[in-house]
C-alpha cells in the first residue's frame, strides 16, 4: 500500500508494464498438445500506416480475447505482422524522390527497391510501436512482414503450384487502371464518390442520311473508341434504327446500331455509345455482340494513335475539352446538362480511374482444379457446412452473394515494390514459370527453348500474399508444431469492408493449399465513425488519433492535425472552428485502459460506432473509482487478519478450535454471489464475442455492487462488528477485489496489473510467474453453488429500503450533507440487524424503530412516509409548514404547466402524425411522470394543511 500512488496516473503504469511483459516472453505461446489452443491473426496493417480508430477498436477486441484465453491456460498465439502495401509504400518513397527532383527511373529498379527497404527499416515500424501503446499482447517473436524471405518463399511456391494446375493464367482483361501509378489497382483501392459533372448530348448522323441519333455520355473523350451505339430492343423510339449504321463524329468511320437489354431507357436520350476498350459494361456488351475493340488511351491516359491525329498525345481531360469544342463547332453537340455522377478515384493518388484492357495475371476462381472442384466452390462449401462461421450470421449472405458471382482475380500490379512475379518470357512470348530463374530455364530447355529469358516486371497484388498468412506465418509447407496447434485459428476479427478482399481469399487459398479452413469464426464488427455518425476521414478533418486519446493532445496540435490533408483546403477554417467547439481544451490523457474499455463497450455485433470522447471520460472515472476503492481495501486489509488461513471443516465445527473464526454477514455472502453471476456473464460474453456485455457486466459489478454498496456496508461492519465479523469482512473485501481485477484484466490490462501486484499478496494469491504478474494468473470461473439465495433476498430488501429513504430525502430536498433521524416501523428483526448499515447508507443521524402504529404516526407528524415491503419509513425534519406549503404549491403549479404543454402536443393530430413513435411515447411518459409527481406534492400539501 505504501508505494501505491495517490491517484491513477496511466502513463507511468503503461511505461512500466508494457516493456516488462514483452521482454519476459509471456506473450509467446505454449506448445502443449494436451491443452486447448486459441489463436488469432492480426489483420496486417500497412507498413506505411499509423494506428487509427478502427485499429484501436478491433485490436481491443482481439487483445481482450487473447488475454482471456491465455489466463484460462490455453496455448495462446496472436500473430502480428505488417503488410508491405505495394502501392502505398511505393508512393511514399517516390514522393520523397520527387522532393529531390528524382524519379524511380533515375535510380533503376534494384536501387529503388533498396531505397524502399531503407525507408522501411527507419520508418516502417510506427504502427507496431503504437500497438504496444495500446497494450496488444501479440507474440512478437512470430512477427512477420509480407516481404520477409520466409513468406516470399511461400508466395512464390503457391504461384508456381497454381500455374502448374492451370489455375493461374495471363490474359488481356479489363481492370481498374491508375494512369499516374501506371498500374492496375484493386476495387478496395478505388473510392467512388458523387461529383458534379456534365451529360453531353451528341448527334450521331445515320450513314444513309435518313436521320440522326442523339447519344448521351459523361465521357466524350472515349467516343473516339466507339464501335457501336446501343438502344433497348423494346424502345419503340428507336426500333427502326436497329441494324443501321451511324457516322461517328470526328472520326470519319461508321459504327452499327445494336439492341441490348442492358440499356436504361430512362437515362439521357435512351441511346448510349459502346466503347468496349474503356468501360467494363461496354466490354461485356462488345463480347456479346462481337464488336471490335479500339483502345484510344495510353497507359498514362493520353490519346493514342488509334484516334484522329488532331487529338493524339493530348491528356484525356485536355482531349475532352477539345473534342467538345470541335463537336460544337461542327454542329454535333446538341446540349450539355449538369449531371451528378459517381467518379471512381484511386484512394492512394486521388486520380480518376480508367477501365483499361491490359495484359494481366489472374487466378481462375471457377475453373475446376485437380480435385474436380474450383477454388471458389470449396470456399463456398466450408461456410455452408459450418466449418467457417460468420458472427453476426447475416454476413454469410454477403459472402455467398460475392462468391457465387465471383470473377477471376487480377493479381498483377505494374509496380517495383512487392513480390515480383516468378515468370520468364522467351523472345516470342513463351512463358516459363518457376521458383527461380534456374528452374524456369530448366523448364524452357525441357520445352525445347534455348533463347534468352526476360523476367516479368510486374509484382503480385498485396492481397495475394496476405491471403496466405493463415498458414504462411505458421511455417507451411513444413508441418510445424504451430501448424498442428494453431491452424485453423479460432477467430478472425475484422470489418465488413474486407470480406471480399481478404476474408474470402484467405478461405480460398487456405482450403486449397492445406485442406483446412483458416479460422473457425469470422467476427465482423462495424465501422468507427465520429460522434455525429460521419465516416472518419483525414480529408474531412474528423479523424481522431487513438494515441492522442491515450496520452492527450493540446488544442493547437489537434487543430493542426485535423486541418492537414483536407481534400478541400478551403474548408480548414470551418474544420478548425468545429474542433475548437468540440474540444476547447484539447483532449486530456485518458490512458490506454480507458480507451480500451470504451472500445469494448461499443463492441456489439455488427453495428457501426459513433465514437464519443465523453465515454472515454466515463471510463477514466471508472479507473479512478477502482483505484480509490483498492486504496481503501488495502488500508483496511494490509497488515490485518483477513481470515486467509484455511481450516478443515472439523476445526470450524462447533467445539473445534476455529469455530466462529469468521462470521460472514448476508452482505458478504451477497457480494460473493454477485461475483459468481458476473463471472458467468463475462464467460458468456466472451464466448459470444459480445465485448460490450463483458465490459458493462464488469463495470456494473465493480462500480455499483462492489464500490457503491458492498464497500459502504463493509465500512460499517469493520467499525461495528466483532473480530469474527471483521475478519470475514476483510477476507471478502480483498478476495472479491482480487478476483474482480483478474476478471477485468483482458479489457484493461495496465491498471489491473498495477493494482493486482499489491492486492494479490494480501489476498493470499500470486501468479505462477511473479515477474509477469496478473498476465499469467488464472481467470476467474463462476461457481454457481456459491450463490446464496437467502443473502440475495436480504440484500434486495436492504436496497429497497435504502432506495425508499433516498427518495424521501430527494422529495424533502435534503442536501447530501444534511443528516436527520429516520423513523421506521415493520419487521423488527430485520430492522434491528440492518440498522447500522441503513443509518450510514441513508445518511441518518439515527434509526429509531417503532412497534406501535400510533407512536410512529405521531413521531412522523407531517413528514411524508415511504413504504418498502412491510416497512414504513419517515424522515424527521423540522420545517416551516406555511413556507413548505407555498413551495410545494408553486412546484405543483409549474408541473401543471408542463402537463398542459405535453397534452397540447398529444392532442395535435398533425404532431402525432408527423412525429416519430418514440417521440410520441416520450411525451406520454412525460405526462404520466409529471402527473404522478404533482399528485404526490398535492397530497403532501393536503397533509401539511391538516396539521395546522
Amino acid at each position: 500500500m505504501s508505494d501505491l500512488a495517490k491517484s491513477f496516473e496511466p502513463a507511468a503504469i503503461e511505461a512500466h508494464w508494457a516493456p516488462l511483459w514483452e521482454k519476459s516472453g509471456v506473450y509467446a505461446p505454449t506448445l502443449d498438445e494436451k491443452k486447448p489452443s486459441f489463436s488469432i491473426q492480426l489483420p496486417p496493417p500497412n507498413v506505411t500506416g499509423t494506428l487509427h480508430m478502427g485499429h484501436a477498436f478491433n485490436q481491443t477486441i482481439m487483445d481482450s480475447l487473447t488475454r482471456y484465453h491465455r489466463m484460462r491456460g490455453f496455448n495462446t498465439l496472436w500473430v502480428p505482422g505488417t503488410d508491405h502495401a505495394g502501392i502505398a509504400t511505393q508512393i511514399v518513397v517516390e514522393r520523397q524522390l520527387q522532393d529531390k527532383g528524382q524519379s524511380r527511373y533515375d535510380l533503376g529498379r534494384k536501387n529503388f527497391v533498396a531505397r524502399v527497404w531503407e525507408w522501411k527499416a527507419h520508418s516502417g515500424n510506427t504502427i507496431t510501436q503504437q500497438m504496444r501503446r495500446l497494450g496488444d499482447s501479440v507474440s512478437w517473436q512470430h512477427e512477420y512482414f509480407t516481404l520477409d524471405d520466409k513468406l516470399s518463399g511461400v508466395v512464390t511456391d503457391t504461384f508456381v503450384k497454381l500455374y502448374e494446375e492451370g489455375l493461374i493464367y495471363r490474359g488481356k482483361r479489363m481492370v481498374n487502371w491508375d494512369p499516374v501509378l501506371k498500374s492496375a489497382v484493386s476495387d478496395l483501392e478505388v473510392t467512388s464518390e458523387e461529383e458534379d459533372g456534365s451529360l453531353w448530348h451528341i448527334r450521331y448522323p445515320l450513314a444513309d442520311g435518313s436521320g440522326e441519333m442523339v447519344v448521351a455520355t459523361t465521357r466524350p473523350e472515349t467516343m473516339l473508341g466507339d464501335t457501336a451505339v446501343m438502344v433497348h430492343p423494346e424502345d419503340e423510339r428507336y426500333t427502326a434504327f436497329i441494324g443501321k449504321q451511324v457516322t461517328l463524329p470526328l472520326c470519319n468511320r461508321t459504327i452499327p446500331v445494336i439492341a441490348d437489354d442492358y440499356v436504361d431507357r430512362e437515362f439521357g436520350t435512351g441511346v448510349v455509345k459502346v466503347t468496349p476498350a474503356h468501360d467494363v459494361n461496354d466490354n461485356a456488351v462488345g463480347l456479346r455482340h462481337k464488336l471490335p475493340v479500339i483502345g484510344v488511351l495510353t497507359l498514362d491516359a493520353k490519346i493514342n494513335e488509334n484516334a484522329p491525329e488532331a487529338y493524339q498525345g493530348l491528356d484525356r481531360f485536355a482531349a475532352r475539352k477539345k473534342i467538345v469544342a470541335d463537336l460544337e463547332a461542327q454542329g454535333f453537340l446538341v446540349e450539355v446538362k449538369k449531371h451528378k455522377l459517381m467518379v471512381p478515384r484511386c484512394e492512394r493518388t486521388g486520380q480518376v480511374i480508367e477501365p483499361m484492357l491490359t495484359d494481366q495475371w489472374f487466378v481462375a476462381m471457377s475453373k475446376p482444379g485437380r480435385d474436380g472442384k474450383s477454388i471458389a466452390e470449396k470456399a463456398i462449401e466450408v461456410v455452408q457446412d459450418g466449418r467457417v462461421r460468420f458472427v453476426p450470421e447475416q454476413w454469410v449472405n454477403t459472402y455467398n452473394q460475392w462468391m457465387k458471382n465471383i470473377q477471376d482475380w487480377c493479381i498483377s500490379r505494374q509496380l517495383w515494390w512487392g513480390h515480383q512475379i516468378p515468370a520468364w518470357y522467351g523472345t516470342n512470348g513463351e512463358i516459363f514459370v518457376g521458383r527461380s530463374e534456374e528452374e524456369a530455364r530448366a523448364k524452357a530447355q525441357a520445352a525445347g527453348y534455348a533463347g534468352e529469358l526476360t523476367r516479368d516486371e510486374d509484382v503480385l497484388d498485396t492481397w495475394y500474399s496476405s491471403a496466405l498468412v493463415p498458414f504462411s506465418t505458421l511455417g507451411w509447407p513444413a508441418q510445424t508444431k504451430e501448424m498442428s496447434l494453431f491452424l485453423p485459428s479460432t477467430v478472425l476479427v475484422t470489418g465488413f469492408d474486407i470480406i471480399f478482399f481478404w476474408v474470402a481469399r484467405m478461405i480460398m487459398m487456405t482450403v486449397h493449399f492445406t485442406g483446412q479452413v483458416p479460422f473457425r469464426d469470422v467476427y465482423i464488427h462495424g465501422l468507427v465513425r465520429d460522434s455525429h455518425g460521419q465516416k472518419m476521414s483525414k480529408s474531412e478533418g474528423n479523424v481522431l488519433d487513438p494515441v492522442d486519446l491515450i496520452q492527450g493532445v493540446g488544442l493547437e496540435e489537434l487543430v493542426r492535425k485535423s486541418t492537414s490533408g483536407l481534400r478541400r483546403p478551403e474548408t480548414a477554417p470551418k474544420v478548425a472552428k468545429r474542433v475548437e467547439k468540440e474540444f476547447p481544451e484539447g483532449i486530456p490523457a485518458f490512458g490506454s485502459d480507458a480507451l480500451r474499455l470504451t472500445m469494448a463497450s461499443y463492441a456489439s455485433l455488427g453495428r457501426d460506432i459513433n465514437f464519443d470522447t465523453k465515454r472515454c471520460e466515463g471510463y477514466r472515472n471508472f479507473c479512478n473509482k477502482l483505484w480509490n476503492a483498492t486504496k481503501f481495501v488495502l488500508s483496511n486489509c494490509e497488515g490485518f487478519d483477513c481470515g486467509l488461513k484455511e481450516h478443515s471443516k472439523e476445526e470450524c465445527a462447533p467445539g473445534g478450535p476455529f469455530h466462529g473464526y469468521m462470521n460472514f454477514s448476508n452482505a458478504d455472502r451477497w457480494i460473493t454471489s454477485e461475483l459468481q453471476r458476473v463471472e458467468a456473464a463475462v464467460a458468456k460474453g466472451f464466448a459470444e464475442y459480445r465485448l460490450d456485455l463483458v465490459s458493462s457486466a464488469i463495470y456494473q459489478f465493480v462500480w455499483e455492487e462492489y464500490c457503491d454498496w458492498y464497500i459502504e456496508i463493509a465500512k460499517v461492519q469493520i467499525q461495528t462488528g466483532d473480530e469474527a465479523q471483521q475478519r470475514a469482512t476483510r477476507r471478502t473485501l480483498i478476495r472479491v477485489l482480487e478476483a474482480a481485477l483478474r476478471l477485468l484484466h483482458p479489457v484493461a490490462p495496465f491498471i489491473t496489473a498495477e493494482l493486482w501486484e499489491r492486492v494479490a499478496p494480501v489476498a493470499g494469491r500470486k501468479a505462477a510467474d511473479d515477474q509477469v504478474g496478473i498476465v499469467a494468473a488464472p481467470y476467474p470461473q463462476s461457481q454457481p453453488d456459491r450463490i446464496d439465495a437467502i443473502a440475495d433476498a436480504w440484500m434486495t430488501r436492504l436496497k429497497d429500503l435504502v432506495g425508499a429513504t433516498r427518495s424521501l430525502r430527494s422529495e424533502m430536498n435534503l442536501g447530501p450533507q444534511e443528516r436527520v433521524p429516520l423513523y421506521a416501523i415493520g419487521d423488527a428483526a430485520f430492522l434491528n440487524a440492518a440498522a447500522p448499515v441503513i443509518k450510514t447508507l441513508a445518511k441518518a443521524t439515527e434509526v429509531r424503530l417503532f412497534t406501535d402504529e400510533a407512536e410512529f404516526a405521531k413521531a412522523a407528524g407531517v413528514s411524508p412516509v415511504a413504504v418498502s415491503g412491510d416497512v414504513r419509513l419517515a424522515l424527521h425534519v423540522e420545517i416551516d409548514v406555511a413556507a413548505e406549503i407555498e413551495r410545494l404549491s408553486k412546484e405543483a403549479t409549474r408541473l401543471d404547466g408542463e402537463i398542459a404543454k405535453a397534452n397540447a402536443k398529444l392532442s395535435n393530430e398533425s404532431f402525432v402524425a408527423r412525429a416519430k413513435p418514440e417521440v410520441v411515447a416520450q411525451e406520454k411518459q412525460r405526462v404520466a411522470e409529471f402527473t404522478a409527481k404533482r399528485d404526490r406534492l398535492l397530497d403532501q400539501v393536503k397533509l401539511l394543511g391538516s396539521s395546522t
